[in-house]
């Protein structure tokens, strides 16, 4: 059955990376602990199948290679630019203390400093895909706290990269070989001279070439082929890189995805590509799974707990202290620490090299596996306690009736436009309102996003408008229309149910992304529901008409449901 072992581990990566992730899913945990625990099963430590361990770690560089990738091309300078005055000196004053408090641990152990050093480092990054999820369920992501903490997650990423440049040319060093000065310094200098020598080529020539080809690709029209395109670069970029300048697959991944991010087709390559992105990066996690021993949790029980302390309480605590630090509210300073008590996808690559580089004992990864594990299950349950802590400081501040709104709703105004929510689509529609001269209240969970209503001069409510209290601040029964620009359909759907109770003669016009949830708005009220990319296509065949030989022609139905 040798010669089946490719497709054996694929699938019996694929099949229990289902079952646990789905099993993970309703116990509402991250998928990536069900993908985990999917390659613990398939690895040699636990009875049954045990998957191919040559192949295993080649499928595992195929999804750390689209990770990275996928890391590049969601790379943005400018959203690190916007908060760099707290996001650099912060992310990295932060790895330094978890990366200290990690060394320590491992001389405890009776480790060496370079082995410390990796230990350190692999505890200090969280993962990216584990932040991001939760920040986009709670609709956090463009708001101030949340650009925050993206960009804090952008710095250690880079730091992490740049980890990956520095340990091979240190490896000797580090694992405590008798090295004089003049070794290291010349395996450094030949390290930043190929990564010098890479950087250059792709930012003259990669830069130009990558988009020219991707815009020649899309010019074709074909789907497969852009999809291969994009594929090709980032696989081709990440292998050359390694075979001609002998930086990492990782390295040559991560740049090959920073230039296509600089292109007009970034968005529909990240879109094009994400299945296979996620399907390799479920193996990826999968065959981290097998590395790890759970023998582990049983041995050493008080080495696994001071690993998880340092990652969910060391280094939060010290993300917190930092964020206070520079003048930022307690719910920022919360935010930041629990989106960075976990660690993750660099973790594991962080781990994987200093073993390959015998750096780093087995135990080390052994540890950092676990605490991954514990800290992407609990993390969950700390933005639960995050959630309730503010609903119940919201409901404190409505008792103790503290001032919502400014400017002040006139207690005479009627017939104004309530607007629901206040984030890019939402401020652009309040700006367009205000413009025009209608009286207008905005309504928005989100402390910054309230301030920037009531700095453009509108009226503000913060609060969530699923709440009546909150909603009847707004006087929808005096009110013409309602506008819900939040993107959560099912939050969407039981504001409006609400606000029909209270004001049958309202117009509500809500914002959808699909027909289905089109057909839930409808379904609870709403007079019509608003597709992006429905108006996108109206409005480009209204321009049509509005050309020769078509102009004066009937006008097209509206777009709206």
């Amino acid at each position: 059955m040798h010669h089946t072992s490719l497709i054996a581990i694929l699938v019996a990566g694929f099949v229990l990376a289902f079952i646990f992730g789905a099993l993970a899913q309703r116990l509402r945990l991250s998928p990536l602990v069900g993908y985990l625990i999917a390659g613990v099963i398939a690895g040699p430590f636990t009875p049954g199948f045990v998957g191919d361990q040559t192949l295993a770690p080649q499928l595992a560089e195929i999804g750390v290679i689209l990770l990275m990738f996928g890391v590049g091309l969601h790379f943005s300078l400018k959203d690190l630019l916007d908060v760099k005055a707290i996001a650099v000196p912060g992310a990295v004053a932060q790895i330094g203390l978890a990366t200290a408090l990690g060394w320590g641990m491992a001389l405890l152990l009776g480790w060496s400093h370079g082995a410390g050093l990796v230990f350190g480092l692999s505890l200090s990054v969280a993962s990216t895909v584990v932040l991001l999820r939760a920040l986009e369920e709670r609709r956090l992501v463009e708001t101030g706290r949340g650009r925050i903490a993206v960009g804090w997650l952008i710095v250690e990423d880079l730091a992490m990269v740049l980890a990956l440049v520095l340990l091979p040319a240190l490896a000797g060093l580090l694992k405590g070989d008798a090295a004089n000065a003049v070794d290291v310094w010349e395996a450094l200098f030949k390290t930043f001279a190929k990564v010098g020598a890479f950087v250059a080529v792709m930012l003259i020539v990669g830069r130009r070439v990558i988009p020219w080809i991707l815009e020649r690709v899309a010019g074709t029209g074909s789907r497969e082929l852009f999809t291969l395109c994009v594929l090709a670069i980032a696989l081709g970029v990440a292998f050359g890189s390694a075979a001609m300048f002998g930086v990492s697959f990782a390295l040559g991944a991560f740049f090959a995805g920073m230039l296509l991010n600089e292109s007009e087709f970034s968005h529909q390559a990240a879109n094009e590509t994400l299945p296979l992105r996620d399907a390799f990066a479920v193996l990826f996690f999968v065959s981290v799974g097998m590395l790890f021993d759970p023998a582990i949790l049983i041995k050493q029980p008080l080495q696994v707990l001071a690993t998880f302390l340092i990652i969910v309480f060391g280094k939060s605590l010290a993300a917190y202290a930092i964020v206070r630090a520079f003048g930022k509210p307690n719910s920022t300073a919360l935010l930041i620490s629990a989106s960075l008590a976990q660690i993750g996808e660099f973790s594991f690559i962080l781990a994987g090299l200093g073993m390959s580089l015998e750096i780093l004992p087995k135990e080390g990864q052994d540890l950092i596996l676990a605490g991954a594990l514990l800290s992407i299950i609990v993390n969950p349950l700390l933005f639960a306690w995050l959630d309730r802590r503010e609903a119940r400081e919201a409901k404190e501040r409505e008792l103790e009736q503290e001032e919502h709104i400014y400017p002040p709703i006139p207690p005479d105004l009627r017939d104004h436009v309530i607007q629901i929510g206040y984030g890019r689509v939402g401020s652009e529609l309040g700006r367009l309102l205000r413009d025009r001269g209608v009286g207008l209240v905005v309504i928005d969970g989100e402390e910054d996003l309230v301030d920037r209503a009531r700095g453009a001069g509108i009226s503000a409510i913060r609060g969530n408008a699923a709440n009546e209290r909150v909603l009847r601040e707004a006087a929808p029964e005096r009110a013409h229309t309602v506008m819900v620009a939040i993107p959560n359909a099912l939050e969407a759907g039981e504001i409006i149910a609400k606000l029909r109770e209270i004001n049958p003669a309202l117009t509500i016009v809500a914002r959808a992304h699909s027909d289905a949830e089109v057909k839930h708005l409808l379904e609870h009220g709403a007079d019509g529901a608003v597709m992006a990319e429905r108006e996108l296509a109206h409005s480009l065949a209204e321009m049509v008409m509005a050309t020769p030989p078509y102009r004066g022609e009937r006008h097209l139905p509206p777009a709206t449901a």
